[in-house]
């Protein structure tokens, strides 16, 4: 049972930022998803350019161990096992939000990965979103969780590779200075995970298969 209970340089980060959300103390330039778009687009940003844009900054994308690249496969993997017609998985690839384009470790998509040739897929068109945690789980549950909240994506999985858990939150609080979610349940290894689609239970994972 659960229990429930940067800046437009790509430089390294200033000394005076302690923390990846932290505010740098000195006036700096930030970046609305269309001015990050405009870099892509000329070439100022390349696949090459280890960044992702989180509420208005160029945050650096954290280096993946052994044991991420791992889980990262199963969850997609299994996902893909249960996912009904009419949605699909995707990995580590970008999603819109209003101030930010992320990469999520795993993401679950309406539609087909052929509708979004245009525009990545934005909260509208996500069931679910998940980071696999090791060196990034205090931003995974700080501002990642945070930005998406905000976005309103419904629910949002850390799979915490240091207790062996995943963190199951839903129910987004949008509005107020500091979106979160209402609802926080944890499944341990012990556990069989539920998988939400639109609040539709679609099927059932193992934790103990996710996490060796």
């Amino acid at each position: 049972m659960a229990t429930m209970v940067q800046t437009a340089s790509l430089s390294a980060v200033p000394t005076s930022m302690t923390a990846v959300d932290s505010v740098p103390t000195e006036p700096i330039f930030r970046l609305n998803v269309e001015q990050y778009h405009a870099m892509i687009q000329a070439g100022i940003l390349t696949d090459d350019d280890p960044v992702e844009l989180l509420e208005g900054w160029l945050v650096s994308k954290m280096s993946k161990t052994p044991p991420h690249r791992v889980v990262t496969l199963l969850l997609r993997q299994a996902l893909e096992n249960i996912i009904a017609d009419g949605w699909y998985v995707d990995s580590q690839e970008p999603i819109t939000t209003i101030d930010s384009e992320p990469e999520p470790d795993v993401v679950v998509v309406r539609d087909h990965t052929l509708y979004y040739l245009d525009r990545h897929p934005g909260p509208e068109d996500i069931a679910l979103v998940v980071e696999v945690a090791d060196a990034t789980l205090r931003r995974d549950r700080d501002l990642k969780k945070r930005l998406y909240a905000r976005a309103g994506i419904i629910v949002y999985w850390i799979v915490d590779l240091q207790q062996k858990q995943i963190e199951v939150y839903s129910d987004p609080i949008v509005t107020g200075k500091l979106p979160d979610y209402r609802q926080r349940q944890i499944y341990t290894r012990a556990d069989s995970i539920p998988v939400l689609i639109e609040g539709v239970e679609v099927g059932g994972i193992p934790v103990q298969e996710l996490i060796p």
